[in-house]
């Protein structure tokens, strides 16, 4: 059985005091903490549906905006799946998912393979959920996909509901993650030709 894999890491800026501690071989525990409610929320959900353990105490200059915390917690949550992954011996690599969320229907698919991209496509004009900016889940994918070095494909393939639909992309990336970060015993060394990722 491979050793657990964890990682640690906090982020100090003029606009933020992030720390983040992962352990992607768990069982989907939580503690989650950024001062927005709605982005608490979606990231309990993602740990509960990667069955990653996580721990996220973030502190953002949110009577500005929520935007700078919301890109810098994707920022140290990318680093810290890559740095959990290590050099990515025996995981399946790939993941993907298409995730019904009542009217709505997701679909997310990711590459830990190095390559960091995002193609994100939903509907135009979605209504804020509160304060929350339905923008704000692209934000979060496209600092999440830069800092895991991961490709992510993400698209809302109907829906109605800005909530139902920032949900289940946020549970689409979780079984995504899940499926792509899991230990494959068939699988010898590290998943490419390359012989790298």
């Amino acid at each position: 059985m491979p050793e657990t894999r964890t990682a640690s890491e906090k982020r100090d800026t003029a606009e933020t005091k992030i720390s983040i501690d992962i352990n992607i071989d768990g069982s989907g525990d939580s503690s989650i903490d950024t001062g927005i409610p709605f982005f608490d929320h979606m990231l309990t959900l993602f740990a509960r549906h990667s069955l990653y353990d996580l721990t996220i105490v973030a502190k953002g200059d949110i009577e500005v905006d929520y935007h700078h915390t919301v890109e810098d917690v994707g920022i140290v949550l990318g680093n810290c799946v890559r740095k959990a992954l290590g050099d990515k011996r025996g995981i399946s690599r790939y993941g993907w998912s298409i995730l019904p969320m009542d009217e709505t229907l997701s679909r997310v698919a990711i590459d830990f393979g190095g390559r960091p991209f995002l193609s994100f496509k939903a509907p135009e004009k979605i209504e804020s959920i509160r304060e929350f900016s339905f923008g704000l889940v692209e934000e979060f994918l496209r600092a999440f996909s830069n800092n895991a070095r991961a490709n992510i494909h993400a698209e809302v393939l109907t829906g109605r509901d800005a909530h139902h639909m920032a949900e289940s992309i946020f549970k689409g990336l979780a079984k995504a993650c899940d499926l792509a970060s899991r230990h494959d015993s068939r699988v010898k060394g590290i998943p490419s030709t390359k012989e790298t990722l």
